[in-house]
């Protein structure tokens, strides 16, 4: 009875919350089950956990407001990007209400002469790029999705142009954030360091919607390079690769992206998007600079793959060539999830020093097939950081099994080798269990922060920590 009655008396309380915001926002607040199933889950194999309305802010003060509202009837608030999270970020295990900030998508200013900008944060990469397209700048972290730069701070997103540019972490010069007690903080200013108190800008970056609600966002921006030279190229062994990688590094070689894709990938993208390359394990290179020095980088490199049991490149010096190349890379989610039709897709990823990569991803490779699974990885090499895709028959108690077990194993094999479970995708609630064995007692250290910042646990509860 005590239980029948305690839910009742929420369902009373969230019904009185989504008649306030209906009062403030109109059309802008939705309660369908379509919609809400939209920002419960995508993108994962996680469960769909909707939440019990989705409402669409258009500015900071109307977060506020909300914030306030949902905090004085304890409802849960779970921020929304562009729901391109694939560990379960978004879902609602506690109901309450989806923040959808894709509204939120004004381009504040450029400042072309100090290198950054001001957006909010529902701006998608894609659309700051085409706005800049004009000025000879472009803002360089490119996780592969078009997602909202609020959701890429966030998570702390990279993606592959981080081994020159770096992740969100680095571009990142301010936020403006909604706390949990409906205060507005800027965790700094626009100049380019600060030795002046906390960083609480980094404390924002990665803490997944737990902690504030970003709003606005001072980013970094980079001049477009004036030649920009991308190529394919075959290596016989994963070994191969991941040493001609380690070796242009170390000579200090403008790599912009180089990444990694195993013979099962590289199958999966000649069938998805029509290419007709080797089966073997593959790099994805781009070089960026002056017409001379991309050129001389370019036949340095060559000379290291050779080296290295590489060759068959494929050059591509025109845009139109370098994007399809790119294109391919990107929609290698995609092709792995046609290439085994009836399949789920499982999107993990771990991240370790670069010495360790090629071992890792060998002794990867090695469970899979013991295993007899179907898992395409895809790298980004240059960071130590690679994506695995299991494709598991989730009608099949045994490959799910497997799969969890897999996945497991994967995580352990990184952290024995002092890697991280998670290099870019993120904790959310998919890789919650792994905190412990990773963070050891600096778990509690991020549990005393968010008790503090978050007293009442309404930020995107049973995430992280």
């Amino acid at each position: 009875m005590a239980a029948v009655i305690a839910e009742q008396s929420e369902g009373h309380t969230i019904r009185t919350v989504i008649d306030a915001l209906r009062a403030r926002l109109g059309d802008r607040i939705s309660t369908g089950r379509a919609i809400r199933e939209q920002h419960g889950s995508t993108l994962t194999w996680l469960p769909n956990q909707p939440p019990d309305a989705v409402a669409f802010p258009q500015a900071t003060r109307e977060i506020v407001d909300i914030v306030n509202l949902c905090a004085a009837h304890a409802v849960p608030i779970i921020p929304f990007g562009a729901g391109t999270s694939l560990e379960g970020h978004l879902n609602a295990p506690h109901g309450g209400l989806s923040l959808d900030l894709s509204r939120m998508n004004k381009i504040l200013a450029v400042h072309h002469e100090d290198l950054d900008c001001v957006v909010e944060a529902g701006v998608t990469r894609g659309k700051l790029n085409e706005h800049l397209r004009d000025t000879g700048l472009f803002f360089p972290v490119d996780p592969g999705a078009d997602a909202t730069l609020g959701g890429m701070a966030a998570t702390r997103a990279s993606g592959t142009n981080a081994v020159r540019y770096g992740t969100m972490g680095d571009v990142v010069l301010n936020l403006t954030a909604v706390m949990a007690d409906g205060s507005v903080v800027r965790t700094a200013r626009r100049a380019r360091k600060s030795s002046a108190g906390y960083d609480l800008t980094r404390l924002l970056i990665g803490s997944e919607g737990t902690l504030g609600i970003i709003t606005e966002l001072t980013l970094r921006l980079y001049g477009i390079p004036e030649t920009v030279l991308s190529a394919v190229c075959t290596f016989d062994t994963i070994q191969g690769a991941c040493d001609a990688t380690i070796a242009a590094i170390q000579l200090g070689l403008g790599l912009a992206r180089v990444e990694l894709l195993d013979a099962v990938q590289i199958k999966a993208c000649n069938a998805h998007s029509k290419l007709d390359l080797r089966p073997a394990p593959t790099l994805f290179v781009e070089f960026h600079g002056t017409p001379a020095s991309a050129r001389e980088q370019v036949d340095t490199f060559a000379g290291i793959v050779s080296e290295n049991g590489g060759g068959d490149y494929q050059w591509a010096e025109h845009a139109e060539d370098r994007n399809a190349l790119w294109a391919a890379r990107h929609d290698a989610y995609w092709a792995a999830r046609t290439y085994r039709p009836g399949a789920e897709a499982i999107a993990t990823d771990v991240c370790v020093p670069i010495s360790r990569l090629a071992e890792c991803v060998i002794e990867t490779q090695a469970d899979i097939a013991e295993l007899g699974m179907v898992a395409p990885i895809v790298g980004h090499i240059g960071d130590g950081n690679f994506h695995v895709l299991p494709l598991v028959d989730m009608d099949n108690e045994q490959e799910v099994k497997a799969a969890h077990g897999f996945l497991d194993r994967l995580v352990a094999r990184a952290l024995a080798m002092d890697g991280t479970c998670t290099g870019e995708h993120g904790v959310g609630t998919g890789k919650k269990k792994y905190m412990e064995a990773e963070h050891g007692p600096g778990v509690e250290v991020m549990r005393a922060i968010k008790k503090t910042l978050d007293p009442h646990n309404i930020f995107n509860p049973g995430k992280v920590v």
